[in-house]
Protein backbone atom coordinates (compact mmCIF):
# COMPACT_ATOMS: atom_id res chain seq x y z
CA UNK A 1 0.00 0.00 0.00
CA UNK A 2 1.44 3.58 -1.06
CA UNK A 3 1.26 5.46 2.31
CA UNK A 4 0.27 9.23 1.48
CA UNK A 5 -1.36 11.97 4.05
CA UNK A 6 -4.50 10.68 3.09
CA UNK A 7 -3.63 7.51 4.52
CA UNK A 8 -2.04 9.05 7.51
CA UNK A 9 -5.07 10.88 8.59
CA UNK A 10 -7.30 7.45 8.13
CA UNK A 11 -5.18 5.98 10.54
CA UNK A 12 -4.72 8.53 13.25
CA UNK A 13 -8.43 9.23 13.54
CA UNK A 14 -8.76 5.80 14.25
CA UNK A 15 -9.44 5.08 18.19
CA UNK A 16 -10.12 1.61 19.86
CA UNK A 17 -9.08 0.39 23.39
CA UNK A 18 -6.51 -1.77 21.29
CA UNK A 19 -4.08 -0.35 18.50
CA UNK A 20 -1.34 -2.21 17.30
CA UNK A 21 1.68 -0.61 15.37
CA UNK A 22 4.93 -2.72 14.46
CA UNK A 23 7.84 -1.33 12.96
CA UNK A 24 10.25 -3.77 11.92
CA UNK A 25 13.65 -2.98 9.47
CA UNK A 26 13.63 -5.37 6.85
CA UNK A 27 16.23 -7.62 5.34
CA UNK A 28 16.61 -7.38 1.67
CA UNK A 29 19.09 -9.17 -0.28
CA UNK A 30 21.03 -12.69 0.04
CA UNK A 31 19.78 -15.30 2.69
CA UNK A 32 19.05 -12.83 5.08
CA UNK A 33 15.65 -12.08 3.74
CA UNK A 34 15.30 -15.47 5.24
CA UNK A 35 14.99 -13.83 8.61
CA UNK A 36 12.32 -11.53 8.05
CA UNK A 37 9.27 -13.71 8.67
CA UNK A 38 11.06 -14.76 11.76
CA UNK A 39 11.09 -11.57 13.19
CA UNK A 40 8.23 -10.56 12.18
CA UNK A 41 6.79 -13.59 13.98
CA UNK A 42 8.27 -12.39 17.38
CA UNK A 43 7.21 -9.00 17.53
CA UNK A 44 3.41 -10.31 16.92
CA UNK A 45 4.26 -12.65 19.81
CA UNK A 46 5.48 -9.56 21.91
CA UNK A 47 2.64 -7.55 20.89
CA UNK A 48 0.03 -10.18 21.91
CA UNK A 49 2.20 -10.26 25.04
CA UNK A 50 1.04 -6.77 25.47
CA UNK A 51 -2.55 -6.97 24.79
CA UNK A 52 -2.84 -9.53 27.57
CA UNK A 53 -0.53 -7.70 29.77
CA UNK A 54 -3.27 -4.62 28.92
CA UNK A 55 -6.23 -6.67 29.85
CA UNK A 56 -7.56 -8.16 26.71
CA UNK A 57 -8.49 -12.13 27.15
CA UNK A 58 -5.76 -14.22 25.25
CA UNK A 59 -8.51 -15.39 22.48
CA UNK A 60 -9.55 -11.95 21.62
CA UNK A 61 -5.84 -10.88 21.48
CA UNK A 62 -5.11 -13.86 18.97
CA UNK A 63 -8.20 -13.04 17.25
CA UNK A 64 -7.03 -9.29 16.65
CA UNK A 65 -3.60 -10.01 15.24
CA UNK A 66 -5.14 -13.29 13.19
CA UNK A 67 -4.61 -11.01 9.91
CA UNK A 68 -1.07 -9.99 10.67
CA UNK A 69 -0.48 -13.94 11.73
CA UNK A 70 -1.36 -14.57 8.17
CA UNK A 71 1.58 -12.60 6.67
CA UNK A 72 3.90 -14.80 8.53
CA UNK A 73 3.18 -17.83 5.89
CA UNK A 74 2.97 -15.77 2.71
CA UNK A 75 6.19 -16.08 0.91
CA UNK A 76 5.49 -13.40 -1.89
CA UNK A 77 5.31 -10.74 0.72
CA UNK A 78 8.70 -11.00 2.28
CA UNK A 79 10.25 -11.81 -1.30
CA UNK A 80 9.12 -7.83 -2.08
CA UNK A 81 10.76 -6.39 1.15
CA UNK A 82 11.89 -2.57 1.09
CA UNK A 83 13.68 -1.40 4.06
CA UNK A 84 11.48 -0.72 6.26
CA UNK A 85 7.98 -2.78 7.44
CA UNK A 86 4.94 -1.30 9.18
CA UNK A 87 2.17 -2.94 10.71
CA UNK A 88 -0.79 -1.42 12.10
CA UNK A 89 -3.55 -3.85 13.45
CA UNK A 90 -6.94 -2.73 15.11
CA UNK A 91 -10.30 -4.23 15.06
CA UNK A 92 -11.62 -4.11 11.29
CA UNK A 93 -8.16 -2.63 10.53
CA UNK A 94 -4.96 -5.01 9.12
CA UNK A 95 -2.82 -2.13 7.01
CA UNK A 96 0.81 -3.28 5.81
CA UNK A 97 3.19 -0.56 4.54
CA UNK A 98 7.31 -1.06 2.79
CA UNK A 99 9.09 1.90 2.73
CA UNK A 100 12.54 3.23 2.15
CA UNK A 101 13.04 3.48 6.21
CA UNK A 102 15.15 1.78 8.34
CA UNK A 103 12.70 1.65 11.41
CA UNK A 104 14.04 0.66 14.72
CA UNK A 105 12.25 -2.87 15.47
CA UNK A 106 9.39 -1.79 17.97
CA UNK A 107 5.59 -3.14 19.04
CA UNK A 108 3.53 -0.18 20.78
CA UNK A 109 -0.07 -1.25 21.98
CA UNK A 110 -2.12 2.04 22.74
CA UNK A 111 -5.47 3.67 22.31
CA UNK A 112 -4.06 5.41 19.33
CA UNK A 113 -1.64 4.04 16.44
CA UNK A 114 1.67 5.26 16.94
CA UNK A 115 2.55 7.14 13.60
CA UNK A 116 5.56 9.09 14.28
CA UNK A 117 8.37 6.95 12.58
CA UNK A 118 6.45 7.59 9.85
CA UNK A 119 6.81 11.06 9.59
CA UNK A 120 10.09 11.24 8.48
CA UNK A 121 8.33 9.82 4.74
CA UNK A 122 5.62 12.49 5.07
CA UNK A 123 7.17 15.37 6.93
CA UNK A 124 8.49 18.32 4.45
CA UNK A 125 12.13 17.32 4.37
CA UNK A 126 11.61 13.44 3.94
CA UNK A 127 10.42 12.08 0.86
CA UNK A 128 10.43 12.42 -3.25
CA UNK A 129 9.87 9.80 -6.02
CA UNK A 130 11.17 9.42 -9.19
CA UNK A 131 9.56 8.40 -12.61
CA UNK A 132 11.95 6.60 -14.56
CA UNK A 133 11.02 6.47 -18.27
CA UNK A 134 11.86 4.70 -21.60
CA UNK A 135 10.21 2.90 -24.42
CA UNK A 136 10.31 0.15 -22.59
CA UNK A 137 8.88 0.12 -18.92
CA UNK A 138 7.68 2.77 -16.24
CA UNK A 139 8.86 3.03 -12.94
CA UNK A 140 8.07 4.51 -10.13
CA UNK A 141 10.43 5.10 -6.85
CA UNK A 142 9.75 6.60 -3.74
CA UNK A 143 12.96 7.76 -1.89
CA UNK A 144 14.65 9.16 1.13
CA UNK A 145 17.34 11.11 2.20
CA UNK A 146 19.34 7.45 3.06
CA UNK A 147 17.03 4.71 1.16
CA UNK A 148 15.34 4.13 -2.30
CA UNK A 149 12.43 1.65 -3.08
CA UNK A 150 10.20 1.06 -6.24
CA UNK A 151 6.54 0.73 -5.79
CA UNK A 152 4.53 -1.88 -7.43
CA UNK A 153 2.71 -0.73 -10.14
CA UNK A 154 1.75 -4.01 -11.74
CA UNK A 155 -2.14 -4.12 -10.31
CA UNK A 156 -2.32 0.14 -10.84
CA UNK A 157 -4.94 0.58 -13.09
CA UNK A 158 -4.25 3.75 -15.62
CA UNK A 159 -0.65 3.65 -15.13
CA UNK A 160 0.38 2.31 -18.31
CA UNK A 161 4.36 0.46 -18.06
CA UNK A 162 5.39 1.35 -21.84
CA UNK A 163 4.40 2.26 -25.10
CA UNK A 164 3.33 -0.63 -26.28
CA UNK A 165 0.67 -0.79 -23.52
CA UNK A 166 -1.06 2.13 -24.93
CA UNK A 167 -0.23 1.71 -28.56
CA UNK A 168 -1.04 -1.87 -29.00
CA UNK A 169 -4.73 -1.37 -29.42
CA UNK A 170 -3.56 0.33 -32.44
CA UNK A 171 -3.05 -1.04 -36.47
CA UNK A 172 -1.01 -4.03 -35.00
CA UNK A 173 0.49 -3.63 -38.50
CA UNK A 174 1.34 -0.12 -38.30
CA UNK A 175 5.45 0.52 -37.65
CA UNK A 176 6.25 3.66 -35.79
CA UNK A 177 9.63 5.51 -35.78
CA UNK A 178 10.57 7.21 -32.46
CA UNK A 179 13.75 9.32 -33.05
CA UNK A 180 15.26 9.91 -29.43
CA UNK A 181 17.82 7.53 -28.39
CA UNK A 182 19.99 4.65 -29.73
CA UNK A 183 18.63 1.62 -30.41
CA UNK A 184 15.45 -0.10 -32.22
CA UNK A 185 12.71 -2.04 -30.16
CA UNK A 186 10.48 -4.21 -32.16
CA UNK A 187 7.81 -5.38 -29.70
CA UNK A 188 4.24 -6.72 -30.38
CA UNK A 189 4.37 -5.15 -33.66
CA UNK A 190 5.15 -1.85 -32.67
CA UNK A 191 8.63 -0.77 -33.79
CA UNK A 192 10.55 2.14 -31.32
CA UNK A 193 13.62 3.66 -33.53
CA UNK A 194 15.51 5.89 -31.82
CA UNK A 195 18.22 7.53 -32.86
CA UNK A 196 18.96 11.49 -32.36
CA UNK A 197 16.92 13.28 -34.67
CA UNK A 198 14.55 13.01 -37.99
CA UNK A 199 11.31 11.22 -38.47
CA UNK A 200 10.53 8.45 -40.74
CA UNK A 201 6.22 8.02 -40.02
CA UNK A 202 3.43 9.36 -41.77
CA UNK A 203 2.02 10.01 -38.52
CA UNK A 204 3.75 12.79 -36.21
CA UNK A 205 5.86 10.09 -33.67
CA UNK A 206 5.63 12.92 -31.08
CA UNK A 207 2.38 12.76 -30.97
CA UNK A 208 1.99 9.02 -30.01
CA UNK A 209 4.50 9.62 -27.66
CA UNK A 210 2.24 12.52 -26.23
CA UNK A 211 -0.77 10.16 -25.95
CA UNK A 212 1.50 7.59 -24.32
CA UNK A 213 2.55 10.04 -21.63
CA UNK A 214 -0.92 11.89 -21.35
CA UNK A 215 -2.16 8.34 -20.09
CA UNK A 216 0.83 7.91 -17.74
CA UNK A 217 0.94 11.42 -16.23
CA UNK A 218 -3.12 10.46 -15.74
CA UNK A 219 -2.24 7.38 -13.87
CA UNK A 220 0.72 9.09 -11.73
CA UNK A 221 -1.24 12.37 -10.93
CA UNK A 222 -4.33 10.39 -9.46
CA UNK A 223 -1.97 7.61 -7.84
CA UNK A 224 0.03 11.01 -5.86
CA UNK A 225 -3.58 12.88 -5.83
CA UNK A 226 -3.07 14.07 -2.14
CA UNK A 227 0.64 14.27 -1.71
CA UNK A 228 2.99 17.09 -2.34
CA UNK A 229 6.47 15.30 -2.38
CA UNK A 230 8.50 16.39 -5.62
CA UNK A 231 8.53 14.00 -8.32
CA UNK A 232 12.09 13.47 -10.47
CA UNK A 233 11.47 12.85 -13.92
CA UNK A 234 14.32 10.28 -15.28
CA UNK A 235 14.42 9.65 -19.42
CA UNK A 236 16.73 10.99 -22.32
CA UNK A 237 16.44 14.47 -23.02
CA UNK A 238 13.46 14.42 -25.10
CA UNK A 239 11.28 12.43 -23.09
CA UNK A 240 12.01 14.78 -20.28
CA UNK A 241 10.94 17.40 -22.81
CA UNK A 242 7.70 15.81 -23.29
CA UNK A 243 6.47 14.68 -20.06
CA UNK A 244 7.22 18.19 -19.06
CA UNK A 245 4.61 18.86 -21.40
CA UNK A 246 2.06 16.34 -20.91
CA UNK A 247 2.69 16.58 -16.94
CA UNK A 248 -0.45 17.97 -14.46
CA UNK A 249 1.44 16.94 -11.46
CA UNK A 250 1.96 19.92 -9.20
CA UNK A 251 5.18 18.88 -7.69
CA UNK A 252 7.26 18.14 -10.84
CA UNK A 253 10.92 19.01 -9.82
CA UNK A 254 12.00 21.72 -13.09
CA UNK A 255 15.24 19.85 -13.43
CA UNK A 256 15.26 15.98 -14.61
CA UNK A 257 17.85 13.42 -14.77
CA UNK A 258 18.37 13.46 -18.94
CA UNK A 259 19.73 10.00 -19.19
CA UNK A 260 18.05 6.39 -20.06
CA UNK A 261 17.03 4.99 -16.53
CA UNK A 262 18.63 1.79 -17.41
CA UNK A 263 21.51 2.97 -18.00
CA UNK A 264 22.21 3.51 -13.78
CA UNK A 265 22.07 1.44 -10.98
CA UNK A 266 19.42 2.11 -8.31
CA UNK A 267 22.07 3.72 -5.95
CA UNK A 268 23.02 6.15 -9.40
CA UNK A 269 19.51 6.85 -9.46
CA UNK A 270 18.89 7.71 -6.41
CA UNK A 271 22.21 9.75 -5.87
CA UNK A 272 21.25 11.42 -9.05
CA UNK A 273 17.44 12.36 -8.09
CA UNK A 274 18.65 13.23 -4.19
CA UNK A 275 20.99 16.26 -5.80
CA UNK A 276 17.98 17.68 -7.45
CA UNK A 277 15.51 17.77 -4.35
CA UNK A 278 18.21 18.47 -1.66
CA UNK A 279 18.17 21.87 -1.91
CA UNK A 280 14.60 22.46 -2.41
CA UNK A 281 14.12 20.08 1.00
CA UNK A 282 17.07 22.90 2.72
CA UNK A 283 15.21 25.82 1.43
CA UNK A 284 12.11 24.62 2.76
CA UNK A 285 13.52 23.97 6.03
CA UNK A 286 15.71 27.74 6.03
CA UNK A 287 12.26 29.45 5.35
CA UNK A 288 10.84 27.31 8.29
CA UNK A 289 13.60 28.53 10.60
CA UNK A 290 13.71 32.02 9.48
CA UNK A 291 9.87 32.03 10.21
CA UNK A 292 10.26 30.69 13.50
CA UNK A 293 13.50 32.91 14.89
CA UNK A 294 11.15 36.19 13.54
CA UNK A 295 8.72 35.22 15.65
CA UNK A 296 10.75 34.27 18.44
CA UNK A 297 12.15 38.20 18.02
CA UNK A 298 9.05 39.53 17.79
CA UNK A 299 6.19 37.70 19.09
CA UNK A 300 7.56 34.82 21.19
CA UNK A 301 4.26 34.16 22.10
CA UNK A 302 3.67 32.61 18.91
CA UNK A 303 6.42 29.90 19.32
CA UNK A 304 6.69 27.20 22.03
CA UNK A 305 9.25 23.84 22.64
CA UNK A 306 6.88 23.54 26.45
CA UNK A 307 5.46 19.59 25.19
CA UNK A 308 1.92 20.55 27.00
CA UNK A 309 1.40 23.50 25.27
CA UNK A 310 2.74 22.25 21.84
CA UNK A 311 0.44 19.26 22.46
CA UNK A 312 -2.97 21.18 23.06
CA UNK A 313 -2.35 23.51 20.36
CA UNK A 314 -1.36 20.92 17.71
CA UNK A 315 -5.00 19.20 18.89
CA UNK A 316 -6.58 22.42 18.28
CA UNK A 317 -5.11 22.64 14.86
CA UNK A 318 -3.63 25.93 16.30
CA UNK A 319 0.23 24.40 15.27
CA UNK A 320 1.77 26.22 12.00
CA UNK A 321 4.58 24.36 11.99
CA UNK A 322 6.85 21.54 14.27
CA UNK A 323 10.09 20.65 14.05
CA UNK A 324 9.99 17.51 16.01
CA UNK A 325 13.28 15.25 16.96
CA UNK A 326 13.32 12.04 15.07
CA UNK A 327 14.20 9.48 17.73
CA UNK A 328 12.96 11.42 21.09
CA UNK A 329 9.75 9.85 22.64
CA UNK A 330 7.61 11.58 25.62
CA UNK A 331 4.99 9.01 27.01
CA UNK A 332 2.08 10.23 28.35
CA UNK A 333 -1.81 11.01 27.90
CA UNK A 334 -4.10 13.44 26.28
CA UNK A 335 -7.94 14.41 27.25
CA UNK A 336 -9.42 15.75 24.22
CA UNK A 337 -12.20 17.36 25.89
CA UNK A 338 -10.56 19.26 28.58
CA UNK A 339 -7.09 19.45 26.80
CA UNK A 340 -5.26 18.04 30.23
CA UNK A 341 -1.28 16.49 29.62
CA UNK A 342 0.07 14.32 31.78
CA UNK A 343 3.40 13.18 31.45
CA UNK A 344 4.91 9.74 32.35
CA UNK A 345 8.05 8.12 32.77
CA UNK A 346 7.55 5.20 30.59
CA UNK A 347 5.54 3.77 27.88
CA UNK A 348 2.60 1.23 29.50
CA UNK A 349 -0.67 0.16 28.30
CA UNK A 350 -3.25 3.50 27.79
CA UNK A 351 -0.41 6.32 27.08
CA UNK A 352 0.89 7.45 24.16
CA UNK A 353 3.62 8.75 22.47
CA UNK A 354 2.70 12.74 23.03
CA UNK A 355 5.59 14.01 20.42
CA UNK A 356 3.74 11.69 17.51
CA UNK A 357 0.25 13.19 18.99
CA UNK A 358 1.67 17.24 18.66
CA UNK A 359 3.14 15.74 15.14
CA UNK A 360 0.40 13.94 13.67
CA UNK A 361 -2.35 16.85 14.78
CA UNK A 362 0.01 19.16 13.11
CA UNK A 363 -0.01 17.66 9.69
CA UNK A 364 -3.27 16.54 9.97
CA UNK A 365 -4.20 20.60 10.31
CA UNK A 366 -2.61 21.04 7.46
CA UNK A 367 0.50 22.88 9.43
CA UNK A 368 4.24 22.23 8.31
CA UNK A 369 6.71 19.90 9.55
CA UNK A 370 10.43 18.67 9.84
CA UNK A 371 11.63 15.53 11.17
CA UNK A 372 15.23 16.45 12.42
CA UNK A 373 18.04 15.43 14.74
CA UNK A 374 17.21 16.68 18.28
CA UNK A 375 20.31 19.01 17.93
CA UNK A 376 18.85 20.60 14.73
CA UNK A 377 16.19 21.35 16.51
CA UNK A 378 15.56 25.37 16.84
CA UNK A 379 14.95 26.18 20.97
CA UNK A 380 15.34 23.75 23.57
CA UNK A 381 14.11 19.97 23.92
CA UNK A 382 12.65 17.79 21.53
CA UNK A 383 9.98 19.59 19.93
CA UNK A 384 9.36 23.33 18.61
CA UNK A 385 6.32 24.71 17.49
CA UNK A 386 5.18 27.90 15.78
CA UNK A 387 1.78 28.50 16.57
CA UNK A 388 -1.32 29.99 14.35
CA UNK A 389 -2.11 32.05 17.54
Amino acid sequence: MLLSKSELEALAETYDRWHVSIYMPAKVEGDAVLENPIRFRNLLDHAEEQLVDGGLRTPEAKELLAPARGLVEDEVFWQQQSDGLAVFIAQGIARKYQLPLRFEESVVVSDRFHLKPLLSVLSNNGRFYILAISQHETRLLQGTRHQISEIDLDDREGVPRSIVDVLKWEDPEERIQLHTGTETVLDGGVAAVFHGHGVASQDDPKEKILRFLHQLDAGISDLLADDDAPLVPVADGFMVALYREANTYPHLTDEGVRVQPQDLSLATLHSRAWSIVEPLFGQAEERARDVYHHLQATEPERVSNDIEEVVQAAAFGRVDGLFVARDAERWGTFDGDTGDVELHQTHHAGNRDLLDLAAVETMVNEGWLFVVDEAQIPGEGPVTAVLRW
